[in-house]
């Protein structure tokens, strides 16, 4: 449970710096856990969708997508469970009146106790801290915090309520009077708008088990203790896929997608020793196995993704609440059926902080005559916000010129960039900064035998290719 926070911090202030992540609101002191995503951040948030969405749709003949609205009959969220089992033990200290997430206070002074040089003890509280949470005993979490004497950090005191669940669904009113208006809620997950609409896709897209629909969309959570950036937000992006199946079959399906989507992740480029997985010991009402693929933050490993085994759990739910019949003809084994699920959920801000995270780089260039630094983003060329920065080292002589019909030839194929501002190490840096994977200068030899100078961010080497060829040599890289 190794954290870098220094590290944690640089990557905030880089983000904000840089154009990835404003705070939402700031210019009115801003708004607690919502942020806002700048020109760069929305770019490579986009490319994480993209290459999600290709992977499983494009990729997988049997798999498709649709986008459920965000609004939902309200009781599709009786029928999922989420109005009486979506909660989270709260527990308030008397004298701030500060509410507190229990898991968090518990997790917080592991990693106190770690830094302390008392490993062995934080992770033996967590061990604890999961017993009693898989057993619901609330009265045994209010006690394990008051053993270890953990303290409110506004009022300094161990003054704590009991502890007791807190549903974490945003509510609001459908309709223009509020004497009409009728109580809904924002959905917690996109996952219920698959299972609603698992018939209407199956009979028009005239599929056949095993198949998934998948979907990219928002959620709302109210998070009570919003922390540690966007890890864990109060509105947020989700990027699932629910994989219908036959019954029997969930224990080879399970395993399959665990394999599949560890690949997945490895290939962002990022080694495969920075992911574990991590089995739930406390099982959700609905799953019949369950675990995360967890990244190695500088706040240390954390879920990024769950994979679980969800039975029959929320088609049956539906079957009953709506009186209409969720089931499927199986004409291989001539039965009718409803279909057990594999569900794979990321989270796709959780997903940009974690390529944000192993992507950032401080190097240190210094030489015996001269001192140098760089921060570099080293993201993998298929996501980076900008894939090649055109600049020409004059802003005369018809260097621009050539400068722009290189970026009208390339723009159409992928995202290019146009700098002619100050020195040309200079620009260089800034590109860094912001993880554009190439670099063309075009110079006064430009003029001469068409080449035009390419530096590649990883290495900084530098090499002269004929400007035909900037397209293709890209394009091979980011496919």
């Amino acid at each position: 449970m190794a954290t870098d926070n220094n590290r944690f911090q640089a990557i905030i202030s880089h983000c904000k710096e840089y154009g990835f992540i404003f705070q939402s609101s700031e210019i009115y002191d801003g708004l607690s856990a919502v942020y806002d995503y700048g020109q760069w951040g929305s770019e490579l948030k986009k490319n994480i969708k993209d290459y999600w969405w290709k992977s499983m749709t494009q990729l997988h003949e049997n798999i498709v997508g649709i986008d459920a609205a965000i609004f939902m009959h309200p009781t599709t969220w009786k029928a999922s469970g989420h109005v009486d089992n979506f909660s989270d033990p709260m527990i308030d200290n008397k004298d701030s009146k500060k509410r507190y997430r229990v898991d968090h206070l518990l997790e917080a002074h592991a990693d106190e106790l770690e830094k302390a040089g008392k490993k062995e003890e934080g992770e033996a509280l967590l061990a604890t801290m999961d017993k009693l949470l898989a057993a619901d005993d609330m009265a045994g979490l209010k006690q394990l915090i008051e053993d270890n004497k953990i303290k409110c950090g506004v009022s300094g005191t161990s003054n704590w309520t009991d502890v007791r669940q807190f549903n974490l669904m945003f509510s609001t009113q459908l309709g223009s009077v509020t004497d009409e208006a009728s109580e809904i809620y924002l959905r917690p997950e996109t996952a219920q708008g698959i299972f609603v609409n698992f018939l209407n896709v199956q009979k028009t897209g005239r599929m056949k088990i095993p198949f998934g629909i998948a979907q990219i969309g928002k959620a709302f959570r109210n998070e009570i203790v919003a922390r540690q950036f966007i890890f864990r937000m109060r509105e947020f992006e989700q990027m699932e896929m629910q994989f219908f199946i036959r019954p029997g079959s969930q224990k080879e399906w399970y395993e399959y997608w665990k394999e599949a989507r560890m690949k997945w992740h490895q290939s962002l480029g990022i080694p495969a020793d920075q992911y574990r997985f991590h089995d739930h010991v406390k099982l959700a009402h609905y799953a019949d196995a369950a675990c995360d693929i967890e990244f190695n933050f500088p706040i240390g490993f954390k879920e990024v993704e769950g994979i679980h085994s969800r039975t029959d759990f929320d088609l049956s739910r539906h079957q009953e609440f709506s009186k209409k019949k969720m089931q499927y003809f199986d004409p291989e084994i001539n039965q009718n059926y409803i279909p057990y699920v594999i569900e794979t959920s990321i989270g796709l801000d959780r997903c940009f902080l974690m390529v944000m995270s192993n992507a950032y780089a401080e190097e240190d260039l210094s030489t015996p005559e001269k001192q140098d630094s760089r921060v570099v983003l080293r993201f993998a060329p298929k996501l980076a916000p900008i894939k090649l920065a055109v600049l020409p080292l004059t802003k005369k002589d018809g260097l621009p010129e050539i400068a722009r019909e290189i970026m009208d030839e390339c723009k159409q194929s992928f995202r290019c960039f146009y700098e002619e501002k100050d020195a040309i190490g200079k620009r260089y840096r800034r590109q860094d900064a912001i993880g554009t994977p190439f670099c063309v200068t075009v110079d006064h030899q430009t003029k001469e035998d068409q080449t035009v100078t390419i530096r590649y961010r990883d290495t900084m080497q530098q090499e002269r290719i004929p400007i035909n060829k900037i397209r293709e040599l890209i394009e091979k890289q980011i496919l």
